[in-house]
C-alpha cells in the first residue's frame, strides 16, 4: 500500500504550513510505530511538506487524522499526486521546473539514508520520467516562473521600476538563485547577496556582478536597501523589529519593501511596526493565479499525459506480480510432474532407460501445453485487471 500525507498550499496558508507541519511529523512518527513501514520519502519545498510510505501493513483500512489541513491519499490517488506533482501541476506557480529538481532531491536523499526500496525507487524514478514528458510535449513551462521570479514581479507591483534601485537578498541556495537571476535583467542600481556560507554568496554575486556580503553583516547593506528577498533554510526567523531597530530607530524613513519567501518563514511580523511593507509566499497567489489561466490548455494536455503513463505504470507492476505468480506456478506443477511420473514408474515393470526417457517427455509435453493456457488465461486477467483471478492464482500457490 502506497500512502502520501500532506500539507500543501493548496488548503493552508504558510503560518498554517508551518505550524501543520509539526503534527505531519508527529503523525508519521506515529504511523512508524503502528505500522510496518518498509520505506518512505519526504518532501518538503517552500509550499508543502510531505511524506510518502510503502508498507505491506493493510490492518489500517483508513488514517485518523483530526486535522483539516492534513490531506491523506493512499495508492492509485497517491501515485496520481505524485505524478502531477512532477509535472508542475500541483504547484502554485503551475509549470514551474524546481519540483521536478526537489522531487529528484528528495529520492536520493531517501536512498542515501536507507529510506527507499524498490517499490517507491520504481514510483519515484516514473514521476520524474512523467514531469520530463509533460515538458517536452507540453508547453506547460514555456516562458515559465518560478517562486522567486514572482517575488519580483510582486516587488515591481509595490515598488514599480526597480531600474536603480538597490537590492538586498538572503540565501544563495536554489530559490535564492532564481530570484537573483531574475533581478539581474532589472538594471539595479546594486544587488547584494549574502548567505550563511559565504563561498555561495560569493559565487552568486559573481555571476550577477553584485556584491558578497557576510551574513552577520547585514545590517551594513540594509540600511540602503529599497527591496529585500528573503529565502534561507534557516528553522527560525533571522530578522525581527528587534534587529532592524538597531538601524533605524522607530521608523523607516524611506519605502522599504520586504518579501519573505521561506519556509519556515525569514522575517517575523513585528517589522511592520516600523512602516516596512512585508510580504510572503501567500501574497503571491494573484501572481499565481494569472499564470494559472495562461496555462489551462496545457494543463488538459499534461493530464492526458499523466493518465497514460500512470496506465502503463500499473501495467508494468502488474507483470512484475503476473511473472512472479506464473513462475511458482511452473514451479509447482514441475514438482508435481516429477513426483507423479516417479510414482508410475515404479508401478510399471520392466521400465528401462528408454521407456523413462519417453514417460520424462510426455509428461513434460502435458504440464507445458496446459501451463501456456493457463499462462495466457491470468496474463489476459491481469490485463483486464481481474483482481480476483490474480488472488486465487496466489491462494492456490499457497496451499
Amino acid at each position: 500500500m502506497i500512502i502520501n500525507i500532506r500539507v500543501d498550499h493548496t488548503l493552508a496558508d504558510i503560518e498554517t504550513m508551518e505550524n501543520v507541519s509539526k503534527d505531519l511529523k508527529e503523525l508519521f512518527s506515529d504511523l512508524k510505530e503502528k505500522m510496518d513501514i518498509r520505506e518512505y520519502i519526504e518532501i518538503n519545498t517552500c509550499n508543502r511538506y510531505e511524506y510518502f510510505l510503502y508498507t505491506n501493513d493493510y490492518s489500517y483500512e483508513e488514517i485518523d487524522c483530526d486535522n483539516k489541513f492534513v490531506i491523506i491519499d493512499y495508492n492509485d490517488d497517491a501515485i496520481l499526486h505524485l505524478f502531477r506533482m512532477s509535472s508542475g501541476l500541483e504547484s502554485m506557480i503551475i509549470g514551474e521546473d524546481q519540483i521536478l529538481g526537489q522531487i529528484k532531491d528528495s529520492k536520493k536523499k531517501s536512498e542515501k539514508e536507507g529510506h527507499c526500496g524498490k517499490k517507491l525507487d520504481a514510483i519515484f524514478t516514473k514521476a520524474i520520467h512523467v514531469g520530463q514528458v509533460v515538458r517536452n510535449k507540453t508547453k506547460i513551462n514555456q516562458g515559465s516562473i518560478s517562486i522567486g521570479s514572482a517575488a519580483v514581479d510582486l516587488a515591481e507591483e509595490h515598488l514599480g521600476d526597480l531600474q536603480d534601485k538597490c537590492v538586498l537578498v538572503i540565501g544563495a541556495g536554489k530559490m535564492g538563485t532564481l530570484v537573483a537571476k531574475a533581478l539581474a535583467e532589472k538594471n539595479l542600481r546594486a544587488i547584494f547577496v549574502a548567505n550563511r556560507t559565504y563561498y555561495k554568496a560569493v559565487k552568486l554575486a559573481e555571476e550577477l556582478d553584485g556584491e558578497a556580503i557576510l551574513f552577520d553583516n547585514l545590517e551594513e547593506k540594509l540600511v540602503n536597501a529599497e527591496l529585500v528577498i528573503s529565502s534561507t533554510g534557516s528553522p527560525h526567523a533571522i530578522i525581527n523589529k528587534k534587529r532592524l531597530m538597531k538601524i533605524f530607530d522607530k521608523q523607516v524613513p524611506k519605502k522599504m519593501i520586504f518579501i519573505d519567501i521561506a519556509n519556515p518563514r525569514d522575517i517575523e511580523d513585528d517589522v511592520k511596526e516600523l512602516g516596512i511593507d512585508l510580504f510572503n509566499i501567500d501574497d503571491l497567489r494573484g501572481i499565481a493565479d494569472e499564470n494559472k489561466k495562461l496555462r489551462e490548455n496545457e494543463v488538459i494536455e499534461a493530464e492526458k499525459i499523466i493518465g497514460n503513463e500512470f496506465d502503463l505504470l500499473n501495467e508494468s507492476f502488474n507483470l512484475i506480480e503476473i511473472n512472479l505468480i506464473l513462475g511458482n506456478l511452473r514451479e509447482s506443477m514441475e514438482e508435481i510432474r516429477q513426483r507423479e511420473s516417479q510414482k508410475g514408474i515404479v508401478k510399471l515393470s520392466n521400465v528401462d532407460a528408454k521407456d523413462i526417457k519417453i514417460i520424462d517427455v510426455m509428461t513434460k509435453s502435458i504440464v507445458n501445453k496446459i501451463f501456456y493456457d493457463i499462462s495466457e488465461n491470468i496474463k489476459k486477467s491481469a490485463k483486464n485487471n481481474e483482481e480476483d483471478v490474480i488472488k486465487m492464482c496466489e491462494t492456490i500457490l499457497k496451499r
